[in-house]
């Protein structure tokens, strides 16, 4: 990607009223929003630029950004939105090269954020029961990231198995992802880290509940992330009125060893406890061994 715009290229044009309208640079198509310019006219400006229409209206063209990107998504579900696809990705952990699994694919939107995180030397492995969601994801991953080469969608039912092995990471975006334990655990490698996105406070509960009960799982985690907006104008500082609250709940947990000793129900109990910060003061604290 250059400052250039390419065929094919989404394009994000803003209006003087801040609002936006995605549009893909087909060679020789006309784009329509009010009033009219060819896409042949905007490939090879800069990002940035100002292009005016056939009515004289004009609009600054961008490239979008993946938060600007996924609500514009074509879908038939609900997509995972930016506010949390960060906690997820920095609290699951996905680094470059790792392999992943994705469990609900939904319209796409937490894949093209995993296949940018792990990177061409990465895997991403994405399961989907509903034939119309991998449809969707499909044509979402080609138009929007391009070519996935490291990407695998497989259209069949999670709860039946993983076909992979020594995973590093693994999402699940399911209604009932505690029925999918045993099969996560089998696909995981141990110190592997497993995340669950679930939208109802109930989910959440049977969820950790059936984590804390499971052999195969620790370090427990459950939190939301709330996102607001403020508005700076002139002597207007002020949060805005509408504000992007409860979405869903993010749980997280790790894959423990199979070949240490079982754990006694004290010790499940520890290890299943959600962290609550740094005990050891030898990492990140003062040494004040000489005062």
């Amino acid at each position: 990607m250059d400052s250039k715009f390419k065929a094919n290229d989404p394009v994000l044009f803003i209006d003087r009223k801040a609002r936006s309208y995605l549009k893909l640079l087909r060679p020789g198509a006309k784009l329509s929003i009010r009033g009219e310019v060819g896409s042949d006219d905007i490939i090879g400006l800069e990002e940035g630029s100002r292009v005016k229409f056939s009515t004289g209206e004009t609009f600054l063209a961008i490239r979008p950004t993946y938060a600007e990107l996924v609500p514009f998504l074509p879908r038939a579900a609900q997509v995972i939105y930016p506010k949390d696809t960060g906690p997820l990705l920095i609290w699951g952990d996905v680094f470059p090269g790792a392999t992943v699994i994705e469990g609900g694919t939904g319209a796409g939107a937490l894949t093209i954020a995993l296949l940018r995180a792990v990177g061409p030397a990465g895997r991403v492995i994405s399961y989907e029961i509903r034939e119309d969601f991998a449809n969707a994801a499909r044509k979402n991953v080609a138009t929007f990231f391009g070519d996935a080469p490291n990407w695998t969608l497989r259209l069949r039912d999670l709860y039946d198995g993983f076909e992979e092995t020594g995973v590093d990471r693994m999402f699940l975006d399911l209604p009932e992802p505690w029925r999918a334990l045993d099969v996560a655990a089998r696909a995981l490698r141990p110190g592997g880290v497993l995340t669950c996105y679930v939208p109802t406070a109930l989910q959440l509960k049977d969820t950790c509940e059936a984590l804390q009960r499971s052999a195969h799982f620790g370090q427990i985690e459950s939190f939301e992330t709330l996102l607001r907006h403020w508005q700076v104008k002139g002597m207007s500082v002020r949060p805005v009125h509408r504000m992007v609250a409860h979405s869903a709940f993010i749980i997280v947990s790790r894959r423990l060893s199979d070949a240490a000793p079982a754990a006694t129900a004290e010790e499940r109990q520890s290890f299943a406890a959600a962290p609550t910060g740094v005990e050891d003061d030898s990492i990140g604290a003062p040494d004040d061994s000489d005062e």
